[in-house]
């Protein structure tokens, strides 16, 4: 079993599902007392959440280029990510190892392929659905990808921050998003993809008639997969 770098923390409390998913999902897989081989570098949020909120990817992506060049170092052999608006720096981590980069949205994209849907609603940071790249590279897989108006944007944000991050989940936010999954719909949405790790935390797909992709699920089991070679 390869040993898998988990690059987390952004936010902690979604990264804490990363490893829980990691070890369930082998042994599952794998039997008996077996459980997955992880290294985890947990960064803190909060400065994160500075540099992003300042615009300063550069730094950003200097910050978790270092911590992923110590995962390397410590030993990991494969590089997962544990968030999507961070995606943003993808090409400064690779830069910085020589261990592959396990990539939230080609892993989402594959997924929404393989269920024969090619337009999806996506619901994320405001980072990650008003820039562009976790939006083109699933468009790259020739999916056409729409995302909530301005307003359920904002609401959408709020959510994944104020409360979200800090492990509060409220029903009043769980019926906001079935209604910005449900104008997603309407405007022709085929499925929805969960595009912030910490948003499967309030919904699900009893909360959506159209499949619903949970990219943190998603990149758990294909980071499994990778780990213990096996075939996708």
């Amino acid at each position: 079993m390869k040993l898998v770098g988990l690059l987390g923390g952004m936010s902690w409390q979604s990264t804490a599902e990363y490893y829980r998913l990691a070890n369930e999902l082998v042994g599952k897989r794998v039997g008996g007392l077996a459980s997955a081989r992880l290294l985890l570098h947990s960064v803190d949020f909060a400065e994160v959440e500075r540099l992003q909120a300042g615009g300063d990817w550069d730094a950003a992506g200097a910050l978790l280029a270092e911590a992923a060049a110590g995962l390397e170092r410590g030993g990991a052999e494969l590089l997962v990510l544990c968030t999507n608006t961070m995606h943003r720096v993808a090409d400064a981590i690779e830069a910085a190892v020589s261990v592959p980069l396990l990539h939230i949205g080609d892993v989402t994209a594959q997924a929404v392929r393989r269920a024969g849907v090619s337009r999806v609603g996506l619901l994320a940071t405001a980072y990650t659905m008003e820039q562009p790249f976790l939006r083109d590279r699933l468009a790259s897989h020739g999916l056409t990808v729409l995302v909530p108006e301005e307003r359920d944007r904002a609401e959408v944000h709020r959510v994944i921050y104020e409360e979200l991050c800090l492990g509060v989940v409220r029903e009043e936010s769980r019926a906001a998003y079935r209604q910005v999954i449900g104008r997603l719909v309407a405007a022709g949405a085929e499925g929805i993809v969960l595009g912030c790790t910490e948003i499967e935390l309030l919904v699900g797909q009893q909360d959506s008639p159209v499949p619903v992709f949970p990219t943190t699920r998603l990149h758990v089991e294909a980071a499994v997969d990778a780990a213990l070679d096996a075939q996708p």
